[in-house]
């Protein structure tokens, strides 16, 4: 016992070259992004995950495929600069309504937010179809209910939110010019929308029930989500 806690102490760290050789054919073979726990699992004892990490993207920075972190999440995409190069081999994305567009963005900035608190903010009545078309989208999700009377069903954004948005975490979130020039944010929305910390502690909410039971939405599309395509 003795000699192999000797030779177990003497293991000495893998080279850091080679470590980062290990990371780059790891993220390259991925079918998504990777966490640095999820590359410490894959990698020797005593790697150095996130100084490979570091050494790898400064490598790739500024080439035609960069090292980026999507929700804390490492992945070699397109640069930003180049991906006109990819419009006529990707399929169109799915286009999401003026509404949808609208709740996305006060989803994001306002979460946890019920769907009342979602009608406040856009100033009109919330059509079923559009929370139902971003929750098949999976870019929200029903986060929790509300300590108030009736328990209302709170919403929040998904890693695929962020993923879809190329933003490293909610802290990411662009300023509100950078949401309308990109689309995230109507120019009539309401003249007193703010931006609260949407990373900021919840001390009003309980995760949903155990049991599973969510409230039941009914797709339409014949409302203010009759354009969606």
């Amino acid at each position: 016992m003795i000699e192999n806690d000797i030779e177990n102490d003497e293991v000495s760290p893998p080279d850091p070259a080679d470590t980062e050789r290990r990371i780059e054919a790891l993220l390259f073979a991925a079918a998504g992004p990777l966490s640095l726990d999820d590359l410490a699992k894959r990698l020797p004892e005593k790697s150095d995950v996130e100084a490979g990490v570091a050494a790898l993207a400064m490598r790739y920075a500024g080439r035609g495929v960069e090292l980026a972190c999507v929700a804390d999440r490492w992945r070699f995409q397109t640069a930003k600069d180049l991906a006109f190069l990819m419009t006529e081999e990707r399929d169109e994305p799915r286009r999401l309504s003026k509404a949808a567009q609208e709740t996305l963005a006060i989803i994001a900035y306002h979460q946890p937010v019920t769907r009342a608190e979602i009608e406040a903010v856009r100033g009109v009545q919330a059509s079923r179809g559009t929370l139902d078309v971003l929750l098949e989208l999976g870019l929200v999700r029903m986060r929790g209910r509300r300590r108030t009377p009736g328990r209302p069903v709170t919403f929040g954004t998904t890693d695929i939110f962020l993923e879809h948005y190329g933003l490293g975490s909610l802290a990411d979130l662009p300023g509100m010019a950078e949401m309308k020039a990109a689309g995230l944010l109507s120019l009539d929305i309401p003249a007193d929308f703010s931006v609260p910390n949407p990373m900021g502690e919840v001390t009003d909410e309980d995760p949903l029930d155990d049991d599973g039971v969510v409230p039941e939405f009914h797709t339409d599309f014949l409302a203010e989500d009759a354009s969606l395509n």
